[in-house]
């Protein structure tokens, strides 16, 4: 829900989508294959004094950090659900975003694990866990993700993209101010060649129709990555909810708009 797929994810998904068209000719049969499961990819990193923060943001201590997750543009808390649909590669996509409650320690801090999974036809394409902590302050923090990329059989294909902070370099990024305005942004991840997402606040007063409903006064964002010089997206946040909306402005087109969240 809250992240543009990866490179290495949208070449899955048109792969998937040429197999399901394969699989489905000659048959008007429907049915739902269930990823197989497979070991999470196995990352550890030294509690360290201070954490190294993406370029652009201060670093920060452990102790900087709380257990809850309740910035109002992004909040985390547990329970809560977002169900997305949108379009890649000409494809319908279905994106379900939950917080599970459980946690992972990274460098000391406790962060919230938060379950993404991207679907075409009915079929997983992709599952991630991402890792989010809030500072006391109340900025959102990103400190990595567990990803797998599945083929049509449910089959685990990759886990590029797999990062976390403190290992082999990598650092968390500020993903969510704790006070947005306009022009504020940065690196929301911060690993050399692999991890490299930025955004940009461009408005706070923007307005959205999305199929859970019409906001106004929502937050609008410029996201880009050095990983793929040729494309840009536009997400739009809402107060109270989070993401609503993402849509690429520039490069291959790729949509997604929020049907319903559960608080």
């Amino acid at each position: 829900m809250n992240r543009r797929l990866h490179a290495h994810a949208r070449l899955a998904v048109a792969a998937l989508a040429a197999a399901l068209l394969t699989a489905g000719c000659g048959s008007g049969a429907t049915s739902s294959t269930t990823p197989q499961s497979s070991p999470s990819t196995t990352l550890t990193a030294t509690p360290v004094a201070t954490i190294t923060a993406a370029p652009g943001w201060q670093n920060a201590a452990p102790s900087d950090f709380g257990t809850t997750i309740d910035n109002p543009w992004f909040p985390l808390k547990k329970g809560a659900s977002w169900v997305s649909k949108g379009v890649k590669d000409g494809k319908p996509t279905l994106d379900t975003y939950v917080v599970t409650g459980q946690a992972k320690v990274i460098l000391g801090v406790t962060c919230s694990v938060i379950k993404d999974t991207l679907t075409v036809h009915g079929r997983p394409i992709e599952a991630t866990s991402d890792w989010y902590a809030q500072d006391k302050q109340g900025n959102v923090w990103y400190f990595g993700e567990d990803t797998k990329e599945f083929d049509a059989a449910g089959n685990v294909t990759s886990t590029a993209g797999t990062w976390q902070s403190g290992v082999n370099g990598a650092r968390p990024g500020i993903f969510m101010p704790a006070d947005p305005q306009v022009s504020q942004g940065g690196y929301q991840e911060y690993l050399s060649g692999q991890a490299l997402d930025r955004f940009r606040i461009i408005s706070m007063t923007a307005s959205v129709k999305v199929p859970a409903g019409s906001f106004a006064q929502a937050m609008q964002t410029r996201e880009t990555t050095a990983l793929e010089p040729g494309v840009v997206d536009h997400k739009v946040y809402v107060k109270g909810i989070g993401q609503v909306a993402e849509q690429t402005v520039k490069g291959p087109k790729e949509t997604s708009f929020l049907v319903s969240y559960k608080p």
